[in-house]
């Protein structure tokens, strides 16, 4: 992918684990748009470019120091899988968490920069977890991360976040803190110093496009229709707290916001 080498345009890089679903194209054009019109700021005079990891394509070495932040996405994939890309993605975080870069995993990005770094993934105990999910932060710590404490004042101590895996992560890498949790998942959210952030659920994510996913997931037998309709059923009733997460990501990204 070409690079645009303006002095004094922040850059950033999506590394996208998964296709576009038909779905998302058809509304959104592709995941790289709902990443960017969640984490992005046009009027800030910054730049995205996309890497679609799960195909292979992924930044070029030389350019890493170019980026001010990463973001990976989720993806059907289990994140402690061997597939080359898979293996491939270990190491380009590995090389960034060396260079102190920020990298803010999302869902599988979550669970394969934890991978990474040291840490210990697989199957969730509790089986699936696909609908909204109130996550409790971890008020102790949220002084220990500037990118917390700068943006913590109006953001209270339970969130709602869309949830859509069934791996978790088992056990953080060394130096490492958890910073939020919920009574499905006990590493919800962790990070390491203010470059390195996880967060099982889906910041990103709108209600329409889990719907869709649910859909998908129940037509190709991955789920059954009790827990579809239970998982609709929860997204129906509340809503997640969309705009707080955004601040939370932003905020990491980007310093104070």
């Amino acid at each position: 992918m070409k690079i645009d080498h303006q002095i004094d345009v922040k850059r950033y890089a999506l590394l996208l684990a998964a296709k576009d679903s038909d779905y998302v194209m058809k509304m959104y054009g592709g995941y790289f748009n709902v990443f960017v019109n969640a984490f992005g700021d046009d009027d800030k005079g910054e730049k995205w470019d996309l890497f679609r990891v799960v195909e292979g394509e992924f930044p070029e070495m030389e350019d890493l120091h170019k980026y001010s932040g990463f973001v990976i996405s989720g993806s059907p994939y289990d994140a402690y899988g061997n597939e080359f890309w898979i293996l491939k993605l270990c190491f380009l975080l590995q090389t960034l968490d060396a260079m102190e870069k920020k990298v803010l995993g999302i869902c599988f990005g979550h669970q394969v920069l934890c991978r990474a770094l040291g840490g210990k993934i697989g199957k969730a105990y509790s089986g699936w977890d696909i609908g909204l999910r109130k996550v409790r932060l971890a008020r102790d710590l949220t002084s220990s991360f500037s990118f917390l404490s700068n943006c913590m004042d109006d953001i209270p101590p339970c969130l709602s976040i869309i949830e859509c895996h069934q791996d978790e992560v088992w056990e953080v890498p060394d130096g490492a803190k958890v910073i939020a949790f919920s009574d499905k998942t006990s590493v919800e959210m962790f990070g390491i110093g203010e470059h390195i952030l996880g967060i099982q659920g889906h910041p990103e994510y709108t209600k329409d496009i889990v719907f869709n996913l649910i859909n998908r997931l129940l037509n190709t037998n991955f789920i059954e229709s009790g827990f579809a309709e239970d998982a609709k059923w929860r997204l129906e009733v509340a809503e997640p707290d969309r705009k707080s997460w955004v601040k939370i990501c932003k905020s990491f990204l980007k310093g104070r916001y």
